[in-house]
């Protein structure tokens, strides 16, 4: 017999397998909505982190006017490594769908974090912001 399921809002996206073992898979605020298509950044950091190359990945939403939210990484490399938007784009190509794969990064040597040691992804996205809006003027 199964112990009933309560409800508990934390925030945090799960699964539920046959078992019953609940795996956390995300932050719902953390969302990304990219025409209509709901996209979880945890899942292309799992993926961008077997890249070879790269220390430490985190993805966000940028604003678009067009599909609403485009996906964007900042990413930090292993000492001495280089890399373009080309060659990300390529590493994520057949290995997650077209829509998920980031139209914007950043190369990054830090990223912001709290106190406690979390990372701080709305600063990634404003500091994204600022930079773009520099490039731009």
């Amino acid at each position: 017999m199964c112990a009933p399921r309560s409800a508990v809002h934390t925030g945090d996206q799960a699964t539920i397998d046959a078992n019953d073992y609940v795996r956390i898979t995300g932050r719902i605020k953390e969302l990304i909505i990219r025409g209509g298509e709901n996209i979880a950044p945890k899942e292309i950091e799992d993926l961008l982190r077997t890249n070879p190359k790269i220390v430490d990945v985190y993805v966000y939403g940028m604003p678009d006017e067009r599909v609403g939210e485009e996906v964007a990484a900042a990413i930090k490399l292993k000492p001495g490594e280089t890399s373009t938007l080309e060659e990300i784009r390529q590493f994520c190509d057949s290995r997650i769908a077209r829509f998920k794969i980031p139209r914007l990064v950043r190369f990054v040597d830090s990223f912001p974090m709290t106190a406690s040691g979390k990372i701080q992804k709305f600063k990634l996205r404003e500091l994204h912001i600022l930079e773009r809006q520099s490039q731009q003027s």
